[in-house]
């Protein structure tokens, strides 16, 4: 894997993983959609976790053990601040580059751990 590609996967993962942990929230989650549905935000605060676990992946191997981990947190940092700065004024918007950060980012991911 390049470290170009780790540093893409692990902010799309990132941003996907903190956009699902938002929209799992009562709040975030009706300015995208209107009916309230708890087991699409269960679901949704449950991938939001596993894609933010899965993003240490990429960095772990770049950078080993030692600063991976240092980097996946600065790359929590930048998933979280694009999202703070698209969700207020694009809901959907948002929710829809994190079904594509995911779509994308886990075939990827698949891809270059073989």
């Amino acid at each position: 894997m390049s470290l170009t590609l780790a540093v893409i996967l692990a902010a799309a993962l990132c941003y996907a993983g903190m956009a699902g942990l938002c929209l799992g929230m009562d709040r975030h989650h009706s300015q995208v959609w209107k009916a309230k549905a708890p087991n699409r935000q269960r679901l949704l605060r449950v991938a939001g976790w596993l894609l933010l676990a899965l993003a240490v992946w990429p960095c772990v191997q770049i950078w080993g053990a030692a600063v991976g981990p240092v980097v996946w947190c600065g790359m929590l940092s930048v998933g979280a601040f694009t999202l703070v700065l698209l969700l207020p004024y694009r809901p959907r918007v948002a929710a829809l580059l994190a079904a594509v950060a995911a779509g994308v980012g886990l075939p990827v991911l698949l891809l270059s751990a073989g």
